[in-house]
């Protein structure tokens, strides 16, 4: 059977990048990320709703990420879906589903530190970074399109 992981996201970031290294030296980053999901209701109220998702980036990808965005910078993300599952110290299963951002771009680089645009009203900039994904890749600042 075919299988298709794919998720595109566009928000705006509820914290800084929290970047940290493994025990292997292999950076990863932490990612807050809120979605807003404009409509009307059966009144014809206009409503918003929110998503909170949680991402991960790995390697350049997270490195160029925590260095350029902060919190509440609006973002373009590219990914896919990863479950997570341990036991808590109660022995309870938990489990939480998080994007694993593989590309992004910068949706509004031209905004002042901190505000943005919202989580759904605009185009993203066509500014593709390629960082090489989770590979951990070592490429240099070339990769930066700026």
């Amino acid at each position: 059977m075919a299988n298709y992981n794919k998720v595109l996201l566009m928000g705006n970031l509820t914290r800084d990048i929290e970047l940290k290294q493994t025990a292997g030296n292999q950076s990863v980053a932490e990612i807050g990320l809120a979605v807003n999901r404009r409509f009307k209701d059966r009144d014809g109220n206009d409503r918003e709703e929110t998503t909170f998702v949680d991402c991960e980036a790995w390697g350049r990808t997270a490195e160029v990420m925590a260095q350029y965005l902060a919190k509440g910078r609006p973002v373009f993300v590219e990914g896919r879906l990863k479950l997570d599952s341990w036991q808590d110290q109660s022995g309870n299963k938990r489990s939480k589903l998080r994007v694993v951002v593989e590309n992004f771009q910068f949706v509004d680089s031209k905004g002042s530190g901190g505000s943005g645009g919202g989580g759904g009203g605009r185009a993203p900039q066509r500014e593709p970074i390629h960082t090489g994904g989770n590979s951990g890749g070592n490429g240099g600042d070339d990769d930066i399109p700026f």
